[in-house]
């Protein structure tokens, strides 16, 4: 295999591991191509999405596109909102706001949009449960087209199309889209439908912030739609995205799915967990690199105070947890007054992190709250809250995250009834346990091993980061650095290999003269040229 695809010995073991043992299918896997999608004849009202739209530019209609507050529903409202008005169509955009309204289509949104006289509505990311808001849009006259990728109600939506790949009745085989990958399919319907020259992989930047922002699957569609993506964020024509690059620190090279995923996703999610997110969206439509840069700096203002209210947040939930009785509970639901509704979201993935179990983390404000779910790999806490669902207020989302709404006076009756839930789906065992997808093989140079496994980019949710082992590696140093953090440095053929293992410190001085270890390798940009450098997930002494 490593002779046909011309890559080292290691790298070719990845491969098999991941069944991935056919040339045709390993090339087209470490060369995903646009040419490669799925054809979208088969999306359900696709095409009346698109004559719609279409005709709205033709026509030089004004169309008000509504999207929600995170990475996903921001990225796909600019994607809409540009295209179409490059397209002709007269646009406003509007977002959702975590702290007016609330999530989705609500009531306040629903004003909001019906105040800027548009004749056609497009959401983003959202709009697949809100049946009352859009039955009150149409008797308004107002046509709506949902894109979204949320769980499906049963109920019929009441609006000209919708969009989702979730439908029972939807025959797009590809499911895996978030809803910015629904949004550039529909434009370049519309593009198609008037004729226009217009290339829309100047758009794809959009793409990959906000799939690998809803950790959807790279795989699939997505894995074309994003590895292209990743190389517009720096080398495109977008000013915003570029400045938040630079910002964040990935400005220089295209950027891994890493770099998204803990490093730009997060900074357009920062303004709607803190304020109004429509800074996000100002950034990403910015059309000169200085209003991108200034606003890119009042992003990263927002982000810096996001972390600090988690910080907060995360220390009192884990005071909570220290009980021994919360602690042996199968899931965990933390409710208290006055936590900021913008941070529950990520405080909620942080204790599925560290204890392995379904987490709903709620913000109390007077008689009523709203709060977040996340799930370990492996369990629908979805489904969790639809069996706790006589204890809430309203809940929405997929299998591994979601939001809920809970009366102050029922958050007992609530963790009861979540608890159960988790007891009966079963939640599945979270040991970590390190397994590598192949050994350093003998004589593979490890610079020539990172060029290759930068193919498997774009990494994350469904194609994790190859994880390599070393075998009996002598133990040049080892030393514990400030955080509690291991420093190590182990002999491979004569050369020294710099790892660094988080949160691995009590390790130092007991991995003796010779240690297998496994990790992450990947370029040591701290050095430069061709060092590389492993980022260890386990090592022990052999």
């Amino acid at each position: 295999l490593a002779r046909s695809l011309g890559i080292t010995r290691t790298a070719a073991a990845v491969l098999l591991s991941r069944g991935l043992g056919d040339v045709e299918r390993s090339t087209r896997f470490l060369d995903p191509r646009l040419a490669h999608l799925t054809s979208p004849d088969a999306m359900k009202d696709r095409g009346e999405a698109v004559e719609r739209l279409a005709r709205a530019a033709k026509a030089g209609e004004r169309v008000c596109v509504f999207g929600d507050y995170d990475a996903d529903g921001v990225t796909a409202a600019a994607l809409v909102t540009d295209v179409m008005r490059t397209l002709g169509a007269d646009v406003v955009p509007v977002l959702a706001s975590r702290f007016d309204g609330g999530y989705g289509f609500s009531g306040r949104a629903l004003a909001r949009v019906l105040a800027t006289g548009a004749s056609l509505l497009v959401t983003c990311d959202c709009g697949s449960s809100d049946h009352e808001r859009l039955d009150a849009l149409r008797a308004a006259s107002v046509d709506a087209i949902v894109i979204d990728h949320h769980r499906v109600p049963e109920a019929p939506l009441p609006v000209l199309a919708f969009l989702n790949p979730h439908r029972p009745e939807c025959g797009f085989a590809y499911k895996g889209l978030a809803s910015v990958g629904l949004a550039l399919s529909i434009c370049a319907g519309v593009r198609a439908e008037l004729g226009a020259q217009l290339d829309l992989r100047r758009w794809l930047d959009l793409v990959a912030i906000g799939t690998i922002g809803d950790v959807a699957p790279l795989d699939g569609d997505n894995r074309p739609l994003v590895r292209a993506g990743l190389g517009v964020i720096t080398h495109g024509a977008r000013p915003g995205t570029r400045a938040l690059a630079a910002l964040a620190g990935c400005g220089a090279v295209a950027p891994t799915g890493e770099d998204v995923a803990f490093r730009l996703a997060p900074r357009i999610n920062a303004p709607g967990r803190v304020d109004k997110p429509d800074v996000a969206l100002a950034l990403l439509l910015a059309t000169s690199d200085d209003e991108a840069r200034r606003l890119a700096a009042e992003i990263e203002v927002h982000s810096a105070r996001r972390k600090e209210i988690e910080r907060a947040v995360l220390a009192e939930a884990l005071e909570e947890m220290n009980d021994p009785a919360m602690a042996a509970l199968p899931g965990i639901v933390l409710a208290r007054q006055g936590w900021h509704p913008g941070v529950v979201g990520i405080v909620a993935g942080r204790l599925v992190s560290r204890f392995g179990k379904p987490a709903v983390v709620v913000a109390l404000d007077g008689a009523s709250g709203r709060g977040s779910a996340r799930a370990p790999a492996g369990f629908s806490v979805f489904d969790a809250l639809a069996l706790s669902r006589e204890a809430l207020l309203g809940f929405g989302g997929h299998h591994a995250a979601a939001g809920v709404e809970v009366a102050s006076d029922r958050i007992g009756a609530f963790r009861d009834r979540f608890v159960e839930a988790c007891a009966t789906l079963g939640v599945p065992s979270t040991t970590k346990v390190h397994d590598a997808d192949a050994l350093l093989e003998p004589g593979d140079a490890p610079a020539r091993v990172v060029q290759d496994l930068a193919r498997f980019e774009p990494c994350g949710q469904a194609n994790p980061a190859p994880r390599v082992a070393i075998d009996g590696a002598r133990v040049l140093q080892t030393r514990e650095v400030r955080g509690g953090h291991l420093r190590a440095w182990l002999d491979l053929a004569g050369t020294p290999l710099s790892c660094f293992g988080p949160e691995m410190g009590p390790l130092a001085g007991k991995l003796g003269e010779r240690a297998r270890v496994i990790g992450l390798l990947r370029r040591d940009t701290w050095t430069g040229g061709n060092a590389i450098e492993m980022r260890l997930l386990a090592a022990e002494p052999t």
